[in-house]
């Protein structure tokens, strides 16, 4: 197995309704819609656009991709921190 295929890609789909649309600043900290912890950027995509299409009605919401193995492992040699 290759390398790539050993690391886990974590990434966390959250949104909420933002205070304004120019900041990244959400009305309710309390209120954010978390939507799961994904093991690839092909996944967490599709969780994210089901959730972004679903309230494309309303302008204030909005929904993230975090990259979570960017937090974990920084410098990206597997190992935490």
């Amino acid at each position: 197995m290759s390398e790539t295929l050993n690391k886990q890609l974590l990434h966390l789909v959250f949104g909420g309704e933002l205070a304004n649309l120019e900041d990244a600043r959400f009305k309710s900290v309390d209120a954010l819609d978390i939507v799961g912890i994904f093991s690839s950027f092909e996944l967490a995509e599709k969780a994210w656009r089901g959730k972004a299409q679903a309230t494309v009605d309303n302008a204030h919401m909005r929904y993230f991709i975090v990259h979570l193995h960017r937090f974990l492992d920084p410098d990206g040699d597997g190992k935490l921190g």
